[in-house]
């Protein structure tokens, strides 16, 4: 088959997606991501917050002590201020006395030290505009001080007051972080028990579809729970009701169809042996015997994979044996290769039907057919291939819609009308399933069944 229409490569977000293909696991996605974007901004500002108040506690601390310095500093004489300013400084602060400022406006860290300066005179009203000089130190560009501050007392003599780096103390924010990660986890495992409640009717709900496909009998689902469950859980046994009541309408149905159909036939079959020409006796009968396969086919195909048949284990390896045994018994040769077993859940009946069509059409259009099983993870995989004409890549999906035939990859002398690839998708794709159709390198026919080896899936 032509590769050209070929998907590319999944994306990357389109493997992501595929590890999270349950509502639940998608729901605990979403849930960890919001929960930790909340948790990232929180901290972003709390910490935020926390550097803004230790900034204004640390500034007007600052404003504090530069005022008591100033206070004590002017209220001595002269010759008595530098050791008063010695003796008021410590840690982070050394505040001396002097004619003239030290401090010079500018430099590096201008834009900080004029905040600070803007903060200090909001808190300090009685420094007037040019009584407050900070900056850096105009004695030394390696002056350790971060910044000088120079205050004018009213005498115009000045209090240089410089600021030195604290030391480096550790966050305290590990606590914090501790406490909203527990916080954040704890949300986590309450939102996937939450998600795995709400989500377990929809379980119930996938395991009743397949109790109802396998064993054909409405098994009421409790209409229990929140209000949009309960009525899901009455729409779907009601669904189920009905579906239960079509099958058994169309069953009848099909019956009649059947009796009614062949019982004029099997009068015509009576009513021609008395008939003087052979010639037209003949005709007839080929008639009749056309119209007989016909409904027979057609019946089939009505009547799909769903009969009064019970699913139990069958090998798919003896049915297909059955098969290339019978095609040998009539004169033509089958190879069947590959696994020795294959035991599937399945109707033992309704896959001899698809098989016999699949088997029998190759051999209608080939001279060769060789069939082989194979196991490809939890599947099986039955390939039939033959060295006829094949179908065009353009009719494959129009050669598995019944009532069509191909023209001019298969001949209608042949016989047949149409309905054995698709009673054969019917029971396959009832089987949980696929059939492919696809073109030989060589020439001819391959077509791919894979089936699960747990059985049916509706």
């Amino acid at each position: 088959m032509s590769r050209a229409s070929e998907p590319g490569p999944p994306s990357r977000l389109a493997n992501v997606m595929a590890r999270f293909d349950s509502l639940t696991a998608r729901t605990v996605l979403v849930v960890l991501l919001g929960i930790g974007i909340v948790h990232l901004v929180s901290l972003w500002t709390y910490q935020i917050s926390l550097d803004r108040e230790a900034a204004l506690s640390s500034d007007a601390r600052l404003a504090d002590r530069l005022l008591a310095i100033k206070r004590a500093v002017m209220r001595v004489p002269p010759g008595e201020r530098e050791a008063v300013a010695h003796d008021l400084s410590g840690g982070s602060v050394d505040a001396h006395w002097s004619r003239t400022e030290h401090a010079v406006a500018g430099g590096a860290d201008a834009a900080r030290w004029d905040s600070l300066g803007r903060r200090l005179r909001e808190i300090l009203p009685e420094l007037a505009e040019d009584g407050l000089v900070i900056g850096a130190n105009r004695r030394g560009a390696d002056d350790p001080h971060l910044a000088m501050i120079s205050i004018r007392l009213p005498d115009q003599s000045w209090v240089n007051v410089g600021l030195v780096a604290p030391p480096v103390h550790a966050s305290g924010s590990h606590g914090t972080l501790l406490s909203t990660s527990l916080m954040a986890l704890g949300a986590l495992l309450v939102s996937v028990l939450l998600v795995g409640w709400l989500t377990r009717p929809l379980s119930l709900f996938a395991e009743a579809a397949k109790g109802f496909y396998r064993n054909r009998s409405v098994t009421p689902l409790p209409e229990t729970g929140p209000r949009e469950v309960r009525d899901l859980a009455a729409a779907f046994n009601d669904m189920q009701r009905r579906i239960a009541s079509l099958i058994e309408d169309r069953t009848q149905a099909l019956a009649a169809v059947s009796h009614d159909l062949k019982t004029p036939i099997t009068r015509l079959r009576f009513r021609i042996e008395d008939l003087d020409d052979p010639g037209a006796r003949k005709a007839i009968a080929a008639d009749l015997d056309d119209m007989e396969r016909m409904i027979d086919q057609t019946l089939a195909f009505l009547r799909g994979e769903r009969a009064d048949e019970e699913v139990r284990s069958v090998d798919l390896v003896a049915i297909l044996q059955t098969i290339t045994d019978d095609m040998t018994d009539r004169g033509r040769h089958i190879g069947l290769g590959g696994l020795s077993s294959a035991v599937i859940a399945g109707r033992h009946l309704a896959l001899k039907r698809a098989f016999g069509n699949l088997v029998e059409n190759a051999v209608k259009y080939a001279g060769e057919v060789d069939v082989t099983v194979e196991r490809e993870a939890d599947r099986f995989v039955v390939t039939i291939n033959d060295d006829g004409p094949g179908i065009a890549l353009a009719d494959v999906d129009r050669a598995m819609s019944p009532f069509v035939r191909l023209e001019p990859s298969r001949n209608q002398s042949t016989g047949g009308f149409g309905l054995g690839l698709p009673i054969a998708k019917a029971i396959i794709e009832g089987h949980g399933g696929t059939i492919a159709l696809g073109q030989r390198p060589a020439g001819g026919l391959a077509v791919t069944v894979s089936l699960p080896e747990g059985g049916p899936v509706p």
